[in-house]
């Protein structure tokens, strides 16, 4: 069911270092021809950390780990790609169509990969006023070995109720040289982090531990804050406006936080892009010295 790349293909037979990346990033979540710059930009970094990048897609019904440089093109610029969970794997596949994968459903086949880092931006949650809606990140989080680097959860997201939903699962969140749980656009969202780690080596450490002790039944979430933030007022009005917005014009489920993301992308000035940017390059440079150490 999975292809790989060559240079991913080479990596897995000499037992080197990998890092997954998920694709809706590049087909969703940045403009052209600012994505597919990007996506090079990111695989370069985790190559100069010493890992392999594996983008994942789905690509005419099969699925990729690993893309090929017309591959990676073709998903920052086909028109025609959907956004794939989990849930929506069989079906895309079945249908022969195209898709670039969820943070859920780029966790899932990474792990099938038999690939433990992924670096991403930031999760999905708990919508705000919706306690029954919540991203299929989380559930995937919850039965799914790797070790998953992001910014937090998106702040348009209930922050203190997806923490809540996090330990419930039985989640760990390490904060990666931090107190403060990361709020994606925002250093500090202002909750806590429990737990604190310093270095890659003790990630490394926890993951090994955790397999011995029978407690490596889910994801692990490193929590890597965003050196140059937004500000934090100018954030805090945008958000208030878009959520004003998505009410007026009857948003909601999966649509929310599309619209938000697009809000801040339109209303920011640049902002929200450039932080955006940032993250995914600090994450997978982690990611990649984390997968390096493991």
């Amino acid at each position: 069911m999975i292809k790989y790349s060559k240079e991913v293909a080479a990596a897995k037979s000499q037992g080197r270092p990998i890092v997954a990346l998920e694709s809706t990033i590049i087909s969703h979540g940045l403009p052209r021809p600012t994505n597919l710059e990007v996506a090079k930009e990111v695989e370069e970094i985790v190559r100069s950390q010493g890992a392999t990048p594996a983008t994942i897609a789905i690509i005419d019904g099969e699925i990729f780990v690993g893309l090929e440089e017309g591959q990676l093109f073709r998903i920052a610029n086909d028109e025609n790609i959907v956004k794939a969970s989990t849930r929506d794997l069989a079906m895309i596949c079945a249908d022969n169509k195209s898709a670039a994968t969820t943070v859920a459903a780029t966790s899932h086949i990474a792990h099938l990969a038999g690939i433990d880092v992924f670096a991403t931006g930031g999760l999905g949650g708990v919508h705000r006023g919706h306690v029954y809606d919540e991203s299929a990140d989380l559930t995937e989080l919850a039965k799914t070995k790797i070790i998953i680097v992001c910014a937090g959860v998106k702040s348009i997201l209930d922050v203190a109720g997806t923490l809540e939903r996090l330990e419930t699962l039985a989640i760990p969140v390490l904060g990666y040289q931090t107190n403060n749980f990361p709020g994606f656009y925002l250093t500090d969202s202002g909750f806590k982090i429990e737990h604190r780690v310093e270095s890659c080596e003790e990630i490394a450490k926890i993951w090994g531990l955790r397999h011995g002790l029978n407690t490596d039944d889910t994801a692990i979430i490193v929590a890597n804050p965003v050196t140059n933030q937004m500000d934090k007022n100018f954030h805090d009005q945008i958000l208030e406006a878009g959520l004003s917005d998505a009410t007026a014009g009857k948003i909601s489920g999966k649509g929310v936080t599309p619209f938000l993301l697009e809000h801040f992308h339109r209303t920011s000035k640049g902002e929200s892009l450039r932080v955006n940017i940032e993250i995914i390059k600090a994450n997978s440079k982690l990611a990649a010295q984390i997968a390096c150490a493991l």
